[in-house]
């Protein structure tokens, strides 16, 4: 899973939510950037967007956008145990938690929820890539956390049930929310700001904010479509 682009404070943040016909689960009109490519990438208005296939056992996927708030993708990965990949938007951030003011962000997604196994989530980073944090907004399928049960909290907007642990890279705090949802906003910096208070890190920079679907299994070819997203602060 990679990452997302912010805003500074005292700069105009560039908002991208787009109003996109949705028709039977893609956008009705062309693409204006599209790839194939396992690491395709398309950078527009400060976000950039990523295709990411980093799993094995990966089958096909193709990236499409018309904007940073509105992509898609369809996936056809094998009904195989694994992530196979987490196509995303980036956007990045780049300040410390004392001092990240307010930082969110709102989004709007359609997925299948039958014959597939995959997360739609967000992954902010630390610039050291030392701390990673899990929002997972919905799930589907065989798919599950890594880490250990710690607690439920309403952090950030949302109910969640939390896991830490390490993957033996980076330190992962897994937000799984109580209630599966296609539509919100989440407040990031409140988020940050409860796992400070943990003790789970200290005032860390946080770097990427993004936005995906981390996909395990869509036999058959399945499509995931991001109708609107943006990262405000």
């Amino acid at each position: 899973m990679r990452l997302i682009r912010l805003v500074t404070a005292g700069v105009t943040t560039l908002l991208l939510t787009v109003a996109t016909a949705v028709l039977t689960g893609t956008p009705a009109t062309a693409a204006v950037w599209s790839s194939s490519d396992r690491w395709g990438t398309w950078s527009s208005g400060g976000y950039t967007i990523y295709n990411n296939i980093w799993g094995s056992g990966y089958g096909t996927q193709t990236i499409s956008a018309n904007s940073p708030g509105n992509w898609w993708v369809r996936a056809d990965h094998p009904n195989t145990g694994g992530i196979k990949s987490y196509p995303n938007a980036t956007r990045h951030i780049g300040r410390k938690v004392s001092e990240l003011g307010p930082v969110t962000s709102s989004f709007d997604v359609t997925v299948p929820t039958s014959g597939v196994a995959f997360t739609t989530a967000y992954d902010i980073w630390t610039t050291d890539h030392a701390h990673e944090i899990m929002l997972w907004m919905n799930r589907y399928g065989p798919v599950g956390p890594l880490g250990g049960f710690e607690t439920t909290a309403t952090v950030g907007g949302h109910t969640w049930d939390i896991y830490r642990g390490s993957n033996g890279h980076n330190q992962v705090y897994s937000f799984i929310r109580t209630a599966n949802t296609d539509t919100g906003t989440v407040d990031v910096t409140a988020v940050a700001q409860w796992i400070r208070a943990q003790g789970w890190f200290g005032d860390v920079t946080i770097g990427d904010v993004q936005l995906g679907y981390e996909i395990t299994s869509a036999a058959g070819g399945r499509d995931f479509v991001t109708n609107a997203f943006s990262v405000t602060g």
